[in-house]
């Protein structure tokens, strides 16, 4: 996807620290603090527009959400909706999500969400991949036993991979559908790129791992 620079976000994300973390290595061990209360946290690495996680922080405002996003351009599209959206259980990171060990203590986040992530399908840019090895290794500097992933996708190679990936890394599979919307799973919010995908009649796969 070629995006649009805007060479204003970054100004405009600054004028928010409300929603907007610019340094999380500050907040490690501190989230629950920031949020001012010790409701679970879960985080989305890849937030796109933010569809997802401002669905998700309106349906459970029992969980504080974290989203993770490196396109600074994408990011303020996410921080109109939480501005519109009035939500004060959700918090931005415009960072890049290979640098969670840096920003949490183990322990201090409960879910992840990766949703329609680059699949960099070339061998030489397996390391790219959100649901590699060494993407799996930092996940669980932060997860204790028993959290999960959850991930979805349209891309039937990537799913392939990461089901092989997560089964090497020794996690166990405790959701598993390759047509997410002709299954029988309640409260699934859409991303962007969902909504478009399964437009077209593309099936969307989804499963959940377990850490154990």
């Amino acid at each position: 996807m070629r995006l649009r620079n805007k060479p204003w976000a970054q100004e405009k994300l600054e004028s928010h620290p409300e929603h907007v973390i610019m340094k999380p290595e500050e907040m490690k061990g501190k989230w629950s603090q920031l949020f001012g209360n010790d409701q679970p946290i879960h985080i989305e690495i890849g937030t796109g527009k933010g569809q997802f996680i401002t669905g998700m922080a309106e349906l459970h405002p029992d969980i504080n959400y974290l989203g993770i996003e490196i396109q600074k351009s994408v990011m303020i599209d996410v921080l109109d909706k939480i501005i519109d959206k009035k939500l004060s259980n959700i918090k931005l990171l415009p960072t890049d999500g290979a640098l969670v060990s840096e920003f949490f203590e183990k322990g201090e986040i409960d879910q992840v969400y990766l949703n329609f992530s680059d699949p960099w399908p070339k061998k030489r840019h397996e390391k790219r991949r959100l649901t590699s090895a060494p993407f799996l290794t930092s996940y669980k500097d932060v997860l204790e036993t028993g959290k999960e992933i959850h991930f979805k996708t349209d891309n039937r190679g990537l799913f392939e991979y990461s089901l092989i990936s997560f089964t090497n890394f020794g996690l166990s599979l405790e959701y598993l559908s390759l047509d997410l919307h002709q299954s029988e799973m309640e409260g699934n919010v859409q991303t962007e790129y969902e909504q478009k995908f399964s437009a077209k009649g593309q099936p969307i796969y989804r499963c959940e791992v377990q850490f154990k």
